[in-house]
């Protein structure tokens, strides 16, 4: 995949490599006990270390709270640190959604000289000064999540290209749109300052083209609810509610405002809409019935892989052994990467994905209110 407004170039290994790549991150998983010491495995993040040096890990995240990245990526970082790093300092974690902010707290970071940083950015293009000063002063950054501009030594994502197609191709089940058929959809897009958000349209345009009408497409400013709830709104006056068939929606925030723009502007029956996160909300959305997918990363496999990189990165090693790929970002070429498969919930396999996963248990999806629909679903 070529480099398209600012898209990664990802370059993979081949199968066989990446099979054997694998089984290496899977045993240097199991394996890797502690940080630091000269005695490290050869620059495969996994080494036998003596524990004894002590390497402090920052950690920029784009939300905190309630957002996912409260919910999740945070515990399961600190918690993946805590196993792989037992004698490291607690990881300086410092969550916000504004980039200006997350600009201040990484330079923060790299005055109190932290040894490796871990950046999910809120602005990856803003990012790229505080990337090349942590380069100067000799702190590696693992891109989390987003491939931040600059020096960056390694990334850890979420295939975006398959999560676009995921969203697609469940929308135009949904719809019974298998082709030319007139069908009009409305495209809530992420914001243009991530580049994930073009990943994901590039990858759900390449399964629409010519299967559907684009009623409307909106770039959502900071991925934001009401501002997705505002695009919505001038959707639905402009093309008539009755005349909408699906939405796609790169995510599960902004699924919910398209639902509450829907219900505001009394449109029934709502139409098929997608999401991505396995929000809990949009979970419950998707058991009502108002939403129709959502996708799921399994975060914890994302995690553990970005902690392990820096970790190795943070004790002066290489992580070849981690990466299965490279990518090329506007400014750097040749990134190692981890590039991970998602998975596409509906109402049919959320018991067998999200449930069994230990994601959330059938009692915080199942509220009183739902629970008939619930057993319709077979989470009991």
């Amino acid at each position: 995949m070529g480099t398209v407004a600012g898209l990664p170039t990802v370059k993979r290994r081949s199968l066989a490599r990446s099979r054997a790549v694998a089984v290496a991150v899977a045993i240097g998983l199991g394996l890797v006990g502690a940080c630091g010491g000269s005695g490290g495995g050869g620059g495969d993040g996994g080494g036998s270390g003596s524990g004894s040096e002590r390497i402090t890990v920052g950690v920029l995240l784009p939300g905190g709270g309630a957002s996912r990245f409260g919910q999740f990526d945070k515990p399961l970082i600190e918690e993946k640190l805590k196993e792989l790093c037992p004698g490291c300092p607690a990881a300086n974690v410092a969550a916000t959604p504004d980039p200006q902010v997350q600009q201040q707290q990484f330079e923060a970071m790299i005055t109190r000289g932290v040894d490796v940083v871990i950046l999910a950015a809120v602005d990856p293009q803003l990012m790229r000064p505080s990337v090349e000063s942590a380069h100067r002063a000799g702190i590696p950054v693992v891109a989390y999540d987003r491939l931040a501009q600059g020096p960056i030594s390694g990334y850890v994502t979420f295939d975006g290209e398959e999560v676009g197609r995921l969203q697609a191709e469940a929308l135009l089940t949904a719809m019974g749109a298998d082709g030319g058929d007139g069908r009009r959809i409305v495209m809530m897009n992420g914001a243009t300052t991530d580049p994930n958000a073009g990943w994901y349209k590039e990858g759900a345009l390449a399964v629409l083209k010519g299967k559907v009408t684009i009623g409307k497409s909106y770039d959502t400013v900071g991925w934001r609810a009401e501002n997705a709830y505002v695009n919505m709104t001038g959707a639905i006056a402009a093309l008539g509610g009755e005349n909408i068939d699906g939405v796609l929606s790169a995510n599960d925030t902004m699924a919910g405002a398209v639902v509450s723009a829907l219900n505001a502007a009394k449109v029934k029956p709502l139409p098929p809409i997608t999401g991505q996160d396995a929000d809990l909300l949009a979970v419950r959305r998707i058991v009502k019935g108002d939403q129709y997918m959502t996708i799921y990363k399994p975060f914890k496999r994302a995690t553990d892989a970005t902690v392990q990189m820096a970790v190795a990165l943070g004790r002066g090693e290489e992580v070849g052994a981690v990466a299965t790929g490279t990518v090329d970002s506007p400014t750097t070429k040749d990134i190692p990467a981890v590039l991970l498969p998602s998975v596409s919930v509906t109402v049919g396999n959320i018991g067998e994905t999200l449930v069994k996963d230990g994601m959330y248990t059938v009692d915080q999806i199942c509220t009183p209110a739902l629970r008939s629909a619930c057993d319709r679903a077979g989470l009991t």
